[in-house]
């Protein structure tokens, strides 16, 4: 396999006559689907690629890693697609590889959707569409090439009737089944845009649900067992209301969010990645902490309570901190959250932005209901006073532990990586040697032990000097990065936060692998730094690149085009696969 690689590689330097048919092999031509656009919708049309006899091209998925995929691309930012549908491939067997490879060949047409932002003007625009491929023979293949051509649309109003084009070619490019590529960015918005309400409102709550995989909503759970543990009713119609009151509060703060980014056209990334609201988001770790210790009871004053219409306060304080519990799991929640903002900020719609984000926090917060209910109950177990004050205090250092977390990258980098395995083993050493709580329990002891012990080893182990790679990391600047483009350089941008969980993974597990380190060592790194995003530099980097939450890394060609956008933690595999297909 080998030898079959290397003379692939070695036969088109070789056969240097076969570069003069480049141009001849493929042909490009754009057909329309429609004469005119509106704002806010998807535009339809096809390419159509004519293929020279005994040539092929590589499919979109062609079986073998040192292959080139097709690809369609659109060269102008403002212009994404929201769907391609690319035709049948055949799967062919040649001399230079040991399984079948899926190629296209002879006349194809590739269908695609491009997505119109609603806030686009009225106009006409020429936008730049380019198919890069590699063609082959039986013999050999011929490095990567592309073709550009511009594709010229009229955005007008909604009262401009719309006329079909081409319906012969377009008709018969199933747009709603399979051989279907998304691009990453619109992956969501396309799953949405295609389906109906009942269905998109199905999928954003299979999403808020797939969101407690993430560890930004571990937090949740102590706070959440915290509270309601020291429910000392029990009752479990009263749990249950109490619960159900405390998911409705996360989901009308979700619900807020989805309406002002459906009126504004903005992310609300910007907002939550803020330092005063990290500080906030602290700070109330620590207010919920001394609840833990026994410092106060949560409970509002019975002023507000009577305001509020009478209801009891336990009611009224499960709703308040369902409130702010769905603030606190926000700033790194996912692509999935990131996604959906971009999608509601384009649609503009703050009715359909509403109850998008208030079915995805039902999904969010549909565990937590029954985590009410189990903790809850817990008072009325046998003997629960003793061994859940000392579970409250783990809870109260794990809450302390999240606040400084949080407020740790607002010191200087030469320490602030210190600030939490410190507080990890002041914290072991406190609950083994002098919170004696519930010590007469044996299995409590037994699970404090075990569990301080867990911390302690984790938290020295934090402090030795990790041996991993040396990347050429360099500071974004935008003198930097003109000079790279003018000079036809391949680019990561990091785009990346000290608070960030998934950014901590990258660097730790992915970008330490040493296969992904030498590979990545080819191109010019940038790290962008959106710890401080309060500042006029990262707002304004934000902004050109449309950044909406970190992590984001930026994946860019030779040409300057943006080849791919990652918005999560990618395992070292993956992101090795990505990098090395960029030209």
């Amino acid at each position: 396999m080998k030898l079959k690689l290397i003379l692939l590689l070695l036969i088109p330097f070789i056969a240097g006559a076969q570069f003069g048919l480049q141009k001849n092999i493929l042909k490009m031509e754009l057909v329309e689907g429609q004469d005119v656009a509106y704002p806010n919708s998807n535009y339809r049309f096809a390419v159509k690629l004519n293929i020279s006899e005994e040539w092929h091209i590589n499919s979109n998925n062609p079986n073998e890693d040192f292959l080139i995929p097709t690809r369609l691309v659109s060269e102008d930012p403002r212009f994404q697609f929201a769907k391609i549908v690319y035709p049948e491939a055949k799967d062919l067997k040649f001399e230079f590889s040991d399984k079948p490879v899926s190629v296209f060949d002879g006349t194809i047409y590739i269908g695609a959707l491009l997505r119109i932002d609603a806030a686009l003007d009225e106009g006409y625009y020429s936008i730049p569409i380019k198919i890069t491929y590699q063609a082959c023979n039986n013999q050999s293949c011929l490095p990567p090439s592309s073709l550009t051509d511009t594709l010229h649309i009229k955005v007008v109003n909604e009262d401009t009737p719309v006329t079909e084009l081409n319906s012969e070619i377009l008709g018969n490019i199933d747009f709603g089944k399979a051989s279907i590529e998304e691009s990453n960015d619109n992956t969501i918005a396309s799953t949405l845009e295609s389906s109906g309400l009942l269905l998109s409102l199905l999928f954003v709550f299979l999403g808020g649900l797939a969101l407690n995989l993430t560890p930004c909503v571990y937090p949740l759970i102590p706070i959440t067992v915290g509270y309601f543990g020291g429910q000392s009713e029990g009752r479990t119609g009263r749990l249950f209301l109490l619960g159900s009151l405390y998911v409705l509060g996360m989901a009308l703060t979700y619900s807020v969010i989805g309406v002002i980014t459906a009126l504004s056209g903005a992310v609300f990334g910007s907002l939550l990645q803020n330092t005063i609201v990290i500080v906030g988001i602290a700070v109330l770790f620590v207010v919920l902490s001394l609840s833990q210790f026994g410092v106060y009871e949560f409970k509002l004053p019975d002023s507000w309570v009577m305001k509020a219409g009478g209801a009891k306060s336990g009611y009224f304080g499960a709703f308040f901190m369902g409130l702010t519990m769905g603030i606190v799991a926000a700033p790194c929640i996912g692509p999935f959250v990131l996604g959906l903002v971009t999608y509601v900020a384009a649609k503009g719609d703050p009715v359909y932005g509403f109850w998008l984000f208030f079915v995805m926090a039902l999904g969010l917060g549909l565990p937590y209901l029954f985590l009410a209910l189990f903790s809850g109950k817990i008072k009325s177990l046998p003997r629960a006073g003793d061994w859940m004050e000392g579970v409250k205090h783990v809870f109260g250092f794990l809450l302390l532990g999240m606040a400084v977390y949080f407020v740790a990258p607002l010191f200087p980098k030469e320490i602030n990586s210190y600030f939490l395995p410190i507080f990890g083993i002041a914290a072991a050493v406190i609950l083994l040697v002098f919170d004696r709580t519930a010590n007469n329990i044996k299995g409590f002891r037994i699970f404090k032990t075990v569990f301080s012990i867990i911390v302690l080893a984790l938290s020295v182990y934090s402090l030795i000097p990790a041996d991993k790679p040396e990347l050429p990391w360099e500071k974004f600047t935008d003198e930097k990065y003109q000079i790279s483009l003018d000079n036809g350089e391949k680019m990561i941008i990091d785009f990346y936060a000290d608070w960030c969980i998934p950014c901590k993974e990258l660097e730790a597990i992915t970008f330490a692998d040493a296969k992904v380190a030498g590979k990545m060592k080819e191109f010019k790194l940038f790290k962008v730094d959106m710890t401080q995003t309060i500042s006029d530099e990262t707002e304004k980097l934000r902004n050109k690149f449309n950044i909406v939450g970190m992590p984001t890394v930026l994946i860019i060609d030779s040409s300057g085009r943006e080849v791919e956008r990652l918005t999560g933690f990618v395992q070292p595999k993956e992101f090795f696969e990505i990098i090395n297909a960029v030209e």
